[in-house]
């Protein structure tokens, strides 16, 4: 197999595929770019992405954008690692539910609510309001401990590392720090954490040491 390329910024949210590289045990090079540098935005990234934005994969000349599709591209990409429920599986439909949910209701409930933008009719809002989604994700990491139950997956490696990054935009709820707690420790999330922290401390040394 072709080795993966992923376009990533450290502490954003190409940190969360980072991990489920890590997590798949997956081949794969790294293009790190300087968001507060502006790298992202430089043309010659925009000629791969025009939108800018990281994370961002390339493997075998394709190009994915979009975090839900690199999660469901990668985790089918590597079936041996377990991190997926294949098709025919019972358990593959929920888990095609919440990865959806995640890019199609919480995150843009959670950015309408960070930005303070005013509350609509939930019934014409494409996620209704912000406390059903909230509600309906606490609900779920509750019957724990993972979003499949008994089963990690890839799921957890994307709602876990987004949570974290989130938890001061979210009320706060026990349900959520102990999931976070859990995805965390998994040795390949935090091995990603580190990586990614060491990205970043060059990233901030190399600014501290540039002229002007």
């Amino acid at each position: 197999m072709d080795q993966l390329l992923l376009h990533h910024c450290p502490n954003s949210r190409s940190t969360g595929v980072l991990a489920l590289l890590e997590a798949l045990q997956a081949p794969y090079a790294l293009h790190v770019m300087n968001m507060k540098r502006g790298d992202n935005r430089a043309p010659a990234y925009l000629a791969i992405n025009p939108m800018g934005k990281v994370p961002a994969i390339e493997h075998n000349g394709v190009l994915v954008t979009e975090q839900v599709a690199i999660y469901l591209y990668l985790a089918d990409l590597f079936p041996a690692a377990g991190l997926a429920p294949p098709l025919g599986d019972p358990q593959r439909g929920p888990y095609l539910r919440w990865m959806a949910f995640y890019g199609s209701c919480f995150e843009p409930a959670l950015v309408d609510r960070w930005m303070q933008r005013a509350p609509v009719d939930k019934a014409t809002n494409g996620y209704g309001d912000f406390d059903d989604v909230f509600n309906t994700v606490v609900t779920q990491l509750a019957r724990g401990p993972w979003l499949l139950g008994e089963r990690f997956s890839a799921l957890d490696v994307l709602w876990g590392t987004a949570l974290g990054w989130m938890g001061g935009l979210l009320p706060k709820r026990p349900e959520i720090d102990a999931y976070v707690a859990r995805v965390q420790g998994h040795p390949a999330i935090a091995a990603a954490r580190h990586k990614d922290q060491d990205l970043a401390a060059a990233q901030a040394e190399q600014a501290a040491s540039d002229p002007g």
